[in-house]
């Protein structure tokens, strides 16, 4: 198997196990995971709650299935099929970047971590609404660089949880490293998609 296709593999295994993820929190007790970082008056708060799963939950189907329309195969073998799909994500996104914009205000960390995770919401939000935009006005390479984008910020989740554990060993105080993680678990992906899409000729614009 070459570098590619490992890479591909190892991306798409984190994508679905990522994507599943919030699935916990329906069979473990609600001091699972980040919540366990919460106050208890934030938990029994009724808003909070439903951008907190309308988050998670639509979060990780677009994470899910974002993985699908990035394979050249896939959208080949059935072009309607892309299309629904796609549909289904930007709805997902655009609900759940909305969401995260919303709980970003109550994050553990204070202001640095608010502003990281917001950002991350908006630029999740705005990109998959501008790449939906393009595809309607039938610019393909645009939409294409935009879902890039998109997708990268989405794939926050999992490099999430990959950065958190080693911030939090590094610095030996989770507070610290969630401030970190608010802007380590996005900005290196987004530059990535910048990259990538440059290299595969989709200038933005």
């Amino acid at each position: 198997m070459g570098t590619n296709k490992v890479a591909w593999f190892v991306f798409v295994v984190l994508a679905i196990i990522v994507g599943l993820y919030p699935l916990l929190y329906f069979v473990l007790d609600r001091e699972f995971g980040l919540l366990a970082s919460k106050s208890d008056s934030l938990l029994s708060n009724v808003f909070w709650n439903i951008g907190f799963y309308g988050h998670i939950l639509l979060g990780g189907l677009a994470l899910l299935i974002g993985w699908i329309q990035f394979s050249k195969k896939l959208r080949s073998a059935n072009l309607k099929r892309h299309r629904n799909i796609g549909k289904v994500y930007v709805i997902a996104a655009i609900i759940s970047g909305t969401c995260g914009i919303y709980i970003g205000f109550y994050a553990t960390g204070g202001l640095i971590s608010s502003l990281g995770f917001i950002s991350l919401g908006l630029v999740w939000s705005y990109t998959t609404i501008k790449a939906y935009l393009a595809i309607r006005k039938g610019d393909l390479r645009l939409h294409q660089g935009l879902m890039i984008y998109s997708y990268a910020a989405c794939f926050a989740a999992v490099t999430l949880r990959i950065w958190l554990p080693l911030l939090t060993i590094a610095f030996g105080d989770f507070e610290v490293a969630y401030r970190l993680v608010a802007w380590f678990c996005w900005v290196p992906n987004i530059t990535f998609a910048y990259y990538w899409a440059h290299r595969k000729g989709l200038m933005l614009g």
